[in-house]
Formats: structure tokens, sequence, C-alpha cells
């Protein structure tokens, strides 16, 4: 089979299509997941450059990694293109941590990821197209919410987390999915054969390798990734004697940006923001680790057809019937599976969290069961929930989420207090 050219595809001459994005990796360097060291463990080649290098399943980018093909589709990027990485190294040094090298305590990100520059110059030199999958740098944080606080008296600005005109500043860094398979199964309970056949089958058979190369134990699967918002030293994450305040926030784009009052995601994330720098500002450090699992990770479109489902009911929109939309429409409650989640914690070198803002039991439990302590737990306050909301929260407390209040009863839960699509 021979790839076309023309106007609007690659500019690359006529060429037999690889149904195989591997030549056998002869000249492939090895992956020692684990070890001590990121020259014992190796380096992790997604590019496609030098085929014959590559020894991972899938690309770098994550979700992005189609925009990267359809940009050498048109002609406007050159397939051979390498990133000149050059004053790109990360502006806070994050680890080595213990954590990195205990078996199964990371497996869905590489924690040399952001490290590729200094810690494989050699491979570089010799020619392998090795890319980061973390970079860190600084930032300016500005939200109302912020400054309204400001204005109330509840935050000071101190010029150094928090700046007068309601900026505060924070390391940032950006993390892309790397899963180690067998580590990833493990975690949910199922042997890597079935994880890798059922992989291979729901992407529509996207990656051959992961059921014909079993020999490849890392995959960059295409999906979002992470960003993480540090208020205060980002060394002082891994001790355990400075009081953390954390929040692990999953994407919700319709109120984290649009402001959406049927759920308490925006208020709960700005409400952690506050608590992070309040903590900072005491002496401590703040963590957002925020996830891209929109709606719970079904996507946007399953999530505006739940809405539909709940406000067109009969009865309206009652909370004991919250969750039972949302699997009547995807099949589930929830795909967010927090199994993964703890491992950022670890590439941090968190042992300890002393206040989570969090109510769900689900993180809760995931970070626990990761050996991560957890002192108090700070729930949203009641007059930060929109009155669409109080369905969700109500639905959300009845099913074991922490509350330091009351529990609703089945009645409650069964009066309509979400209003219609009007």
């Amino acid at each position: 089979m021979v790839a076309e050219s023309g106007p609007g595809t690659s500019p690359t001459p006529n060429r037999h299509i690889r149904l195989t994005s591997h030549s056998g990796a002869v000249d492939a360097l090895t992956i020692r997941w684990g070890a001590a060291t990121a020259k014992d463990r190796g380096p992790v080649i997604g590019t496609t450059t030098t085929r014959a290098h590559r020894h991972v399943i899938g690309t770098h980018s994550g979700s992005y990694s189609v925009y990267r093909a359809l940009a050498v589709a048109a002609g406007a990027l050159s397939p051979a293109h390498r990133a000149d990485l050059t004053n790109t190294a990360p502006t806070d040094v994050i680890g080595p941590y213990p954590q990195w090298s205990e078996p199964g305590a990371i497996v869905s990100l590489d924690p040399w990821g952001a490290m590729v520059a200094d810690a494989f110059t050699t491979e570089l030199a010799a020619g392998y197209d090795i890319r980061p999958t973390i970079a860190v740098t600084k930032a300016h944080v500005m939200l109302p919410e912020i400054t309204d606080a400001i204005a109330r008296g509840r935050l000071n600005p101190d010029g150094r987390t928090l700046l007068s005109n309601g900026a505060a500043l924070v390391t940032k860094a950006a993390i892309e999915p790397v899963w180690y398979l067998p580590g990833v199964a493990a975690r949910f309970g199922c042997s890597e054969n079935a994880l890798r056949r059922v992989l291979f089958e729901e992407t529509g058979g996207m990656y051959p390798e992961l059921v014909t190369r079993g020999d490849l134990e890392v995959f960059l699967p295409p999906i979002g990734g992470q960003t993480l918002y540090i208020f205060g030293d980002a060394r002082d994450l891994a001790d355990p004697a400075v009081e953390l305040t954390a929040r692990v926030h999953d994407e919700c784009n319709g109120s984290d940006v649009f402001g959406s009052d049927i759920c308490t995601c925006r208020p709960y994330l700005t409400h952690a923001i506050e608590e992070c720098i309040q903590g900072a500002q005491r002496g401590g450090v703040g963590l957002v680790a925020y996830y891209r699992k929109e709606g719970r990770a079904l996507g946007e479109v399953t999530k505006f057809l739940v809405y539909n489902a709940r406000k067109r009911q009969a009865g309206g929109d009652t909370a004991d019937q919250y969750f039972a939309r949302t699997e009547c429409v995807a099949g589930v409650q929830d795909m967010r599976f927090q199994e993964l989640m703890p491992d950022v914690l670890h590439w941090l070198g968190i042992r300890k969290v002393h206040r989570l803002v969090s109510m769900s039991n689900m993180k809760y439990d995931a970070i626990v069961g990761a050996g991560i302590e957890v002192g108090e737990r700070v729930n949203i306050p009641d007059e930060l929930i929109p009155a669409d909301a109080r369905v969700e929260i109500d639905a959300k407390m009845a099913a074991g989420y922490f509350t330091p209040g009351p529990v609703p009863d089945a009645d409650e839960l069964k009066i309509a207090k979400g209003r219609g699509l009007i």
C-alpha cells in the first residue's frame, strides 16, 4: 500500500505505509521501570523520527498527538522536527524521591520526565530523539474570587505568596501520562494481557502493539494529562513536618471556566486555592492537582445528556436520582477511577497531607490506600454551594462523601431542588 501525495497531504515522498510504528526496535534503549537512577531506568522514547529507537506504544503529547498528525498532513510541520530544549529546564528541582523507585508507587507518569536534557545528555548527543513528559515553570494565578477574598479581608497580600493585585505566585507543572502497563494492570486488579486487549479493542485497534508487542511495557495513552499548582516552596511538599494543604480536582470546563451553577466544581476549586494561599502564608505549602477528566471522565457530551435527563425526568431534578440518571446514559456512575491519582503525590515526595480540601470518599480512599497519611478534611462551605448544585452535593453526601454536618435522609433526597431547563 502506497501513501498519497499532493495538495493538503504530507510533504513526504510516496512510501509504503508501515502497519506498525516500530521497526523491531533493534537500536532501542532498555527501560527498567522503577530503577533508582535515570541512567539505570533509561529514557522514554515515543518520538517517530527514528523508528528503530522507539520502545514504547503510542506517542507524546497525549490527546494532542492527533493535532501533530494534522500539522504534518497539512505540511505545516516537518515530521523530522526535533525539539530544541535550550533554556527549557525546570524552574524548580523536584526529586528524586524514594517513592520514584518504590515498587508499584508510580505507574502512570515518568518521574524522570522533567530531567531529560540533563539526565540523558549522552543519549541526546548520540541522536536519540528524547522528549520531556513533564515541564515545570513559574506563573501568576489571578482569579476574581481571590480578589474578592482580599477585599473582604479573608486574604492579605504579603508580596511573596500573594500580590496586592490579587495574583498568587505559584510553581506550575504540566505532566503527560506515561503508563507502565504491568503496574497499571495491578492497580486495577486485572491481568496485563486483559488490559492490553481491552485497550486495543476499545480504541478501535488504534495501537496494534498493545497485543502484538508484549515486550513493550510502556504506553503513552492519547488522553489528557494534569497540571499542578504549588503555593510556596515545592521542596516542602516532601517534608511531613511542613503543613500541606492540597486539593485533587477533576476538570469541569462548564463550571471551572464558564461558571455553570449546576455543580460545585468552580467554587470548591477557588475555595481550595484560597486555603492553599492561607496555608503557604502560615509557613506551609499548598497544592492543587488539576486532572483532565471532564464529566467524571465520561466527556462533555455525556454530561450534557445527563443534565437534560435530570431536568426532564418526572418529579424534577432530585438527589435520589442523581447517580441513576448518569448510569442510564453512560452505563456507569463514574469513570475517573482514582487508582492512578496518587502517583503524582508520590512524584512530589508527599508522605502526609495535613489538610485535604475534598469531600470525595474515592479520592480519600485512594490517597490513604497509597500509604499517604491524611489529617483534616476540609468540606466546601454551605454558602459557596450554588442553589442548583444542592442536588449534587446532597446525593454525594448520601453516597458517602465526607461532611461534618448531617447526611440527607431518603425523604430529603426525594425533594426536587434543581431548577428546570429554563
